[in-house]
């Protein structure tokens, strides 16, 4: 009677179903980190800033192409809400942010007017404030970027500008065709319209110095874009 070994022998693992598996984890990691990558691209800072010597309406906006009256309307816009050089970098009270690649969200306290000793973090062309930012980019920003169900939006000159234009040329958003009140003249309704947005507009709670002569400023700059049309 022969001596039998104690110890079992184990199955030999399928070799070909564990390569299969290894491939594939490979591949997702691979996958994974090229998304990461692309993503990552894309959040780089923005270090430049269309840079204008001309203040506020002046300037020419960084949009190509659109409708000359709603582009007159936005450079109006810029008069009253961000009147100085560059005004795509600005923040609330003068600081300027490099970083375009998002709305900044920097919370900056409000030191006079109606609303003083509260913050704000309108910044930009239009002096977005970041909630209002994140709604209309979602709804008009022509590339928005993001990570799987995350997304955000560029605050580079263009998409301010694109965002802003097509919201404007949106009449379900304001239930009025702008472009056609403005043909028709009425920039003071149009003022009045919007100042719930952008309160220093001549209607609005926080007047400044420019709003009085806005619809000055708008023929002015009108006749600018109907010429380089």
């Amino acid at each position: 009677m022969t001596k039998t070994d104690s110890k079992k022998t184990l199955p030999k693992p399928d070799t070909l179903e564990q390569s299969v598996g290894s491939w594939l984890v490979r591949s997702l990691i691979l996958l994974a980190i090229v998304i990461f990558i692309g993503h990552m691209q894309g959040k780089q800072p923005s270090l430049r800033w269309f840079d204008s010597a001309e203040r506020g309406s002046d300037a020419p906006l960084v949009m190509q192409g659109g409708d000359p009256y709603i582009r007159a309307l936005m450079r109006t816009i810029s008069a009253s809400e961000s009147n100085v050089r560059n005004p795509y970098s600005v923040l609330y009270g003068g600081d300027r942010i490099q970083d375009l690649s998002t709305h900044p969200d920097r919370c900056i306290t409000i030191v006079n007017g109606p609303n003083m000793g509260n913050c704000t973090t309108a910044a930009g062309r239009y002096q977005f404030i970041t909630t209002t930012w994140q709604a209309q980019a979602k709804r008009y920003h022509p590339a928005p970027g993001g990570f799987l169900f995350w997304q955000d939006y560029s605050f580079e000159p263009q998409y301010q500008d694109e965002v802003v234009y097509r919201w404007l040329s949106d009449s379900s958003a304001w239930g009025a065709d702008i472009r056609q009140l403005l043909k028709r003249g009425q920039v003071n309704a149009v003022l009045k319209m919007l100042s719930g947005t952008w309160t220093s507009l001549g209607y609005g709670i926080e007047d400044n110095s420019m709003s009085d002569e806005l619809p000055r400023i708008y023929q002015k700059v009108l006749q600018q874009e109907l010429q380089s049309r």
